[in-house]
C-alpha cells in the first residue's frame, strides 16, 4: 500500500474514533444540558421583559472572560458581548451588549429585546451589510458551580443599524461547541474546531463548516489533503484571497483514568478555496513552513487582522502541567504574521518620535560644547523585569511581573536612532498591558484595542477590566484608555463544602440583576430576626464573611433544615451575609 493509501486509511480510522467519542460525550452530556436548559429557560423569560431599546451611557463594563469583542464594520465603535467571570466560588454568565465609543473614550450599555442567552467562549464576527451585522455562533453556558456546561450551537445575527436581534434557524450546522473559531470569507461564515465538554467526558473538533450569507445555508466542508488535529482556540485568519490560516491551539487527551494532558499546538496550515464561481466550495489543506521567529509555544493567545495584509496575535500563557498542579507564564507580546511573505516576527515599539529628536538634538548641542569630543553613551539596554503591586478591595496584594525587552534592532535605521531608543529605556519604562492570557482584542483604523484578559497570583484567578490601545502602524508605544480597578477583584477561597458533589443546580447565577433579586427575597425573610454580627469599621466584605461565616451558616441551616445539603446551605449563608453587610455599609 503507497503512502497516499496510508494516509487515507489513517484519516478514515480517525474519523470513526471521532465519531464514537461524539456519540458516547453527546449521550454523557444530555442528562447535565437537559437541567442546565432549566436555567436557561428561566434566564430568557427575563429578557422576554425587555420590550423597547435603550441605549444609556454607563460605567465600564465588569470583568469578564471569553466575551466576544468587534469593531464596528462602519462606526468608530467597538462591540463587547456575553463572557463570563468567576470569582473562586461562582461563575456568572453574562448576555449584555456594551458599546465603546472610540472618539469619546466611553461606554454605553444597549438593551434589546430578544437577546441570545447568556453564554461565553462564543465566536463573533462583523459584515458591513446593511448598516453592519454581528453575527454570532455556539459557544457555552456553566452551572454556577462550574462543573455542569452546556454548549450552544445556535446563529444568532445582530442587526446594527435597526437594533435588533434576530435568531437564524437553519439546519446542517456544526454540533454544540465552544472555544471553536469563525471569521467572515467572501460572504460566507467559517467554523473550525473548538470543543464539546461534560463533567466526565470532553472531546475536540476539527471539522469545518460554512455559512452562506446570501442563501442562509449551512454546508459542511470535506477539504482534499491533511488538516489540521482536533483542538480549540486556535488563529484563525482570512486571507484577501479567500482562504483561511490557521495557527496554533489547545487540546488534551485523556492518558489514564481522571488524568488528562494537555497539547499546545504550534502547526499551521492553509485552508485553500479551490475554482472559481461555482465550485469555490472545494476546498484542500496543505501544511504551511513560514520563515522568521514564530511565537513561543502558549495557549490563551488573542489574534486580530492587522495592516499591510499581517495578522497578530497577543498574549497567551505556557502552562507547565505538573501531576496535581498547572504553573502558567503569562506573556503580554505581540508576534505579527505576514501572509504574503508568510513569515512571523515580534513586534517592536520604537517610542514616541518627539523625545527622540529633542534626545538628539540635546546630544549634539552637548558634542559641540564639549568641543567635539567623543560622548561616552550608556551601553545597550537588557531586558528589564517590572513589579507593580496591586491591592484588591479585600486587603490581597497582588505583584504582577513582566519582563520589557531591550531596544530592538533593526538594520535599517541609523546609528543615531538606535542610540535615542537606547536612551528611551534608560529614562522611562514604557506603559503597557501587563502579562496576560483570554484578552479580548479589536483593530480599527489601524489601531489595536486590548481589553481585559486574566492572570493567576498563585492559586488565585485575577479576571481583568482594563483597556489599550496601540498604533499598529507608529508602534511607537502603547495607550492607557482605562486603568484596573482594584476594587472590582472578589475572590471567594473555596471551602470544604464546595467540593463535595452536588447533582442538583439551584438558583440562577447569570448577572448582577438576578443575584441582587434573590439577595432582597433572603433579607426580606430575616427581618425582625436576632442581632446579627456588627461590620467593623472599614472591613471589606470578604473580611466580614470571613470572621462571621460560622454565625450565617447557623442561622442558614436554622431556615433550611438539617436535611439540606451544606453546598446549598453554603450558598445561602454568604448571601444572607452579602445582604446584611450591603445594607450595614449603605446606612454606615
Amino acid at each position: 500500500m503507497g503512502k497516499k493509501g496510508k494516509r487515507d486509511k489513517k484519516g478514515k480510522g480517525a474519523e470513526k474514533t471521532l465519531a464514537k467519542m461524539e456519540k458516547k460525550v453527546s449521550r454523557r452530556a444530555k442528562k447535565e444540558e437537559e437541567d442546565l436548559e432549566a436555567l436557561i429557560a428561566e434566564f430568557q423569560s427575563l429578557d422576554a421583559k425587555k420590550t423597547q431599546v435603550i441605549e444609556s451611557s454607563c460605567p465600564p463594563p465588569s470583568p469578564r472572560l471569553n466575551c466576544s469583542f468587534c469593531a464596528h464594520p462602519e462606526r468608530d465603535e467597538l462591540i463587547l458581548f456575553g463572557g463570563e467571570y468567576f470569582n473562586g466560588q461562582k461563575t456568572y454568565l453574562y448576555n449584555d451588549l456594551y458599546i465603546y465609543h472610540i472618539r469619546k473614550n466611553s461606554w454605553a450599555k444597549l438593551d434589546i429585546p430578544n437577546p441570545p442567552p447568556r453564554r461565553c467562549a462564543h465566536q463573533a464576527a462583523v459584515v458591513p451589510t446593511a448598516g453592519g451585522q454581528l453575527w454570532i455562533f455556539g459557544g457555552e453556558f456553566a452551572s454556577p458551580n462550574g462543573e455542569q456546561f452546556y454548549h450552544y450551537k445556535d446563529l444568532w445575527v445582530l442587526h446594527l443599524a435597526t437594533k435588533t436581534w434576530e435568531q437564524i434557524k437553519a439546519p446542517g450546522g456544526p454540533s454544540g461547541r465552544s472555544g471553536h473559531r469563525m471569521v467572515a470569507c467572501k460572504r460566507q461564515l467559517i467554523i473550525f474546531g473548538g470543543f464539546h465538554e461534560s463533567a466526565r467526558d470532553f472531546i475536540y473538533y476539527n471539522d469545518v463548516y460554512a455559512f452562506n450569507l446570501d442563501s442562509f445555508t449551512w454546508s459542511r466542508l470535506a477539504p482534499a489533503g491533511m488538516g489540521p488535529a482536533p483542538r480549540s482556540g486556535c488563529q484563525m485568519t482570512p486571507t484577501p484571497e479567500g482562504n483561511i490560516i490557521i495557527y496554533g491551539g489547545y487540546s488534551k487527551q485523556r492518558i489514564k483514568k481522571d488524568v488528562d494532558k494537555g497539547t499546545l499546538h504550534t502547526d499551521m496550515f492553509l485552508l485553500k478555496a479551490e475554482g472559481a464561481g461555482k465550485e469555490e466550495d472545494r476546498w484542500s489543506w496543505s501544511r504551511l513552513s513560514p520563515s522568521g521567529v514564530k511565537p513561543t509555544p502558549r495557549s490563551g493567545f488573542a489574534v486580530a487582522a492587522a495592516p499591510n495584509n499581517r495578522c497578530l496575535l497577543f498574549g497567551g500563557v505556557h502552562d507547565e502541567e505538573e501531576e496535581e498542579s498547572i504553573e502558567g507564564d503569562f506573556f503580554n507580546d505581540i508576534y505579527f504574521y505576514d501572509i504574503g511573505k508568510n513569515r512571523w516576527f515580534p513586534a517592536q515599539l520604537k517610542g514616541p518620535k518627539s523625545e527622540r529628536r529633542k534626545r538628539r538634538r540635546g546630544r549634539q548641542a552637548e558634542a559641540e560644547a564639549a568641543g567635539g569630543e567623543e560622548l561616552q553613551l550608556p551601553p545597550p539596554q537588557g531586558p528589564q523585569e517590572i513589579v507593580k503591586e496591586v491591592v484588591a478591595e479585600d486587603g490581597t496584594v497582588m505583584t504582577i511581573k513582566q519582563v520589557i525587552p531591550g531596544a530592538a534592532e533593526d538594520k535599517d535605521r541609523s546609528g543615531s536612532e538606535e542610540e535615542e531608543e537606547e536612551e528611551d529605556g534608560a529614562l522611562g519604562q514604557p506603559v503597557e498591558p501587563c502579562p496576560r492570557s483570554s484578552a479580548m482584542v479589536a483593530v480599527k483604523h489601524g489601531v489595536l484595542y486590548v481589553y481585559g484578559g486574566m492572570f493567576e497570583v498563585g492559586d488565585r484567578q485575577v479576571t481583568l477590566s482594563d483597556l489599550h490601545s496601540i498604533d499598529l502602524h507608529r508602534m511607537e508605544q502603547w495607550k492607557v484608555l482605562l486603568e484596573m480597578d482594584p476594587k472590582t477583584q472578589e475572590w471567594l477561597e473555596e471551602s470544604e463544602s464546595d467540593e463535595e458533589e452536588d447533582d442538583d443546580v439551584e438558583g440562577a447565577e447569570g448577572g448582577e440583576e438576578e443575584e441582587e433579586e434573590s439577595s432582597e427575597e433572603e433579607s426580606e425573610d430575616e427581618e425582625g430576626e436576632q442581632q446579627h454580627p456588627a461590620v467593623q469599621p472599614g472591613e471589606a466584605q470578604a473580611q466580614y464573611l470571613a470572621r462571621t461565616e460560622q454565625y450565617w451558616l447557623g442561622l442558614a441551616r436554622s431556615h433550611m433544615g438539617p436535611e439540606a445539603k451544606d453546598k446549598k446551605v453554603l450558598k445561602v449563608a454568604h448571601a444572607m451575609a452579602k445582604t446584611f453587610y450591603e445594607d450595614a455599609i449603605q446606612m454606615s
